[in-house]
């Protein structure tokens, strides 16, 4: 089987067949999201440019790029820039290394000179950052430094004040400390990154004396691959769960032939911890928010009794559904994603077994399926390498997302002993609040902008700058709902945002979160965008739905809502309008609704 040539380690072949991997990731799919990137080099950049362009491509983002002249980051950033401004980028990234300090400390600087070039450099950056936030309103990326590749007083230098490798850490130290304190702002650590490639092999000065490339040309498709882990994560493409074989895949092992007790697990063998040390990791992942399952051939008895073993890190307990029988993983896998109103492409599918590994990849193609390799000290490496799960944001709600499915599997349960759904719906107790866009909520709402596919009308994307913006313009109704019923709260679940024109409301985003499909929070929250719509001297509500490939589910969600269809065009996209000038007939008859304080923002 030939390597997949975006799996790590990198090789230089992306850069040498790029414009053929491109036309080939530009045939492959219909749906990307369009954006516009600016990087801001301090160096030369072009091939940094194409990298990312590529890895992008592969993860449904299809960008335009502004790219400054060699070196120009701080011009670019700091004085007038009508070419920037023209381009109004939905992201920049501002690719520095260590090459663009100003200044390092000299052996003969007194602590206080020291400290005082460091406010310098540290200020140099936060003027930027600040600027460029200020113009642009957008998410910015920012390198932090990478280590010197040489030191003048050898371990010293990571403990002098006067040492290259203690002033570069002190830096890093600063612009972590910005990170944590500015949303928007994300820091891209090529310090680990080159550590992690071999230093000398990232810094080989032959290509900043060459090409005045600020890391040896066959890194960067490691850097490119990295960042663009940043920009799929900020919109919303990380993946959400993951699906795990178990026989000599989270246990050395088959549960069936050798028995629970002989499996290798634990810390009386060397093997048995490093299968340990990987469902430690696994088991991590459920405190970002990602769902973890099973699928394995197995009798369901002997995956649960191998699971059961007092020694396992992970137990029964930690998955949400367990699909251990005889039936291919790949139907196992697309029926776990159906139960949980998830896309496939949102699973990670990880298996020792080569062979099940590509029937997933060609049955179910978006799958995220990391090459294992055979030894199970490695497996960590081979899923954490990939960045399917890179955190921009982590939320209360990531955190309570495992218990949440655990509820809806409960839903579902209870759903089963229901003849007429609309009672299985009252039987839930549901408990809506809705209300303006308040701040307690914004970074949750700007998440579910980008995460949101399958009931997404018009699949607009928001910056939380930009919902924030909204929030405080009158020219805006927006609206957020949050469910919660007898089995668990599912926090903010839903967005609606329309603009006025006129005497009319254009409804520009409208989505839900897959977790509450078709339990009749749509139904409530079109009830209160009436209301606000009415109370505004508004008479009509036009929608908009426009298909991709993935939110065919909503393509009569206006028609269901009582609307009119205006116009409809040759690619399926369609405009609707509801004339409120005769009244309006609520529609939510199962979820009672409290109304959040209007006081609390605009709307």
């Amino acid at each position: 089987m030939t390597k997949d040539l975006f799996t790590p380690p990198f090789s230089t072949e992306l850069l040498t067949k790029r414009k053929r991997l491109r036309r080939t990731l530009l045939e492959s799919r219909g749906d990307f999201i369009q954006k516009r990137v600016a990087i801001l080099g301090g160096s030369t950049t072009h091939d940094v440019r194409d990298m990312l362009d590529l890895f992008l491509l592969r993860q449904g983002i299809r960008c335009t790029f502004y790219e400054s002249e060699y070196a120009q980051f701080w011009q670019d950033a700091m004085f007038p820039n009508p070419e920037l401004e023209a381009f109004q980028p939905d992201i920049i990234y501002i690719h520095t290394s260590n090459r663009n300090v100003s200044r390092y400390p000299q052996l003969s600087d007194s602590p206080e000179a020291v400290d005082a070039l460091l406010e310098e450099e540290l200020g140099r950056f936060t003027a930027m950052w600040d600027r460029l936030s200020q113009l642009y309103g957008c998410p910015l990326i920012q390198n932090n430094f990478e280590y010197p590749y040489w030191r003048l007083q050898g371990n010293r230098e990571a403990s002098d004040i006067h040492g290259r490798v203690h002033f570069l850490t002190r830096l890093n130290l600063g612009f972590a400390q910005y990170a944590q304190t500015h949303k928007g702002f994300y820091l891209h650590d090529i310090n680990y990154l080159s550590a992690l490639y071999g230093l000398e092999a990232w810094s080989d000065p032959a290509y900043w004396h060459l090409y005045k490339y600020a890391l040896a040309v066959p890194a960067i498709p490691t850097l490119a691959h990295s960042v663009s882990n940043i920009i799929k994560s900020i919109y919303g493409k990380n993946k959400k769960a993951l699906a795990l074989d178990l026989d000599n895949t989270l246990w050395g092992g088959i549960v069936g032939d050798d028995g629970p007790e002989n499996l290798q697990v634990g810390q009386e063998t060397s093997m048995g911890q490093a299968f340990s040390e990987f469902q430690a990791y696994l088991k991590a992942h459920k405190d970002l928010g990602v769902i973890l399952n099973v699928v394995s051939k197995n009798e369901a008895e002997n995956a649960i009794a191998g699971l059961k073993r007092p020694d396992m890190t992970l137990t029964p307990e930690d998955f949400i559904l367990i699909k251990a029988n005889w039936e291919p993983k790949s139907q196992n896998l697309v029926e776990i994603a159906q139960s949980l109103s998830l896309l496939p492409e949102s699973f990670v599918f990880v298996d020792d077994n080569p062979a099940e590994r590509e029937i997933v990849r060609q049955q179910v193609p978006g799958t995220g399926v990391p090459e294992l390799g055979e030894q199970p000290e490695h497996y960590i490496q081979a899923i954490d390498r990939l960045g399917y799960f890179e955190v921009t944001e982590l939320s209360a709600d990531d955190a309570a997302r495992t218990e949440m499915y655990r509820q809806n599997a409960a839903r579902a349960q209870a759903e089963a002993s229901f003849a007429d759904y609309e009672s299985y719906l009252r039987s839930l107790e549901m408990r809506g609040e809705i209300g303006a866009f308040v701040p307690l909520y914004y970074s949750r709402l700007a998440q579910l902008t980008n995460k949101s596919n399958q009931f997404n009308l018009t699949t607009r994307r928001f910056t939380q700058g930009e919902i924030e913006a909204m929030a405080a313009d009158d020219r805006f109704i927006t609206l957020y709902g949050k469910l919660e019923d007898k089995f668990g709260d599912n926090g903010v679940v839903s967005i609606a945002i329309g603009e006025k024109q006129g005497t009319r409301l254009d409804v520009i985003l409208w989505l839900m979160s897959c977790r509450v499909l078709k339990r009749g929070m749509e139904y409530a929250m079109m009830d209160a965008m009436a209301a606000r719509c009415q109370a505004a001297g508004l008479d009509c509500i036009r929608g908009y739905y426009f298909p991709t490939a993935k939110n065919g589910m909503v393509r009569d969600f206006y028609q269901k809502q009582g609307f009119a269809k205006v116009s409809e065009e040759a690619d399926g996209s369609t405009v609707w309008e509801l004339d409120l000038r005769g009244g309006y007939e609520k529609k939510n008859r199962v979820i009672q609704v409290t109304e959040a304080k209007q006081e609390e923002s605009h709307g």
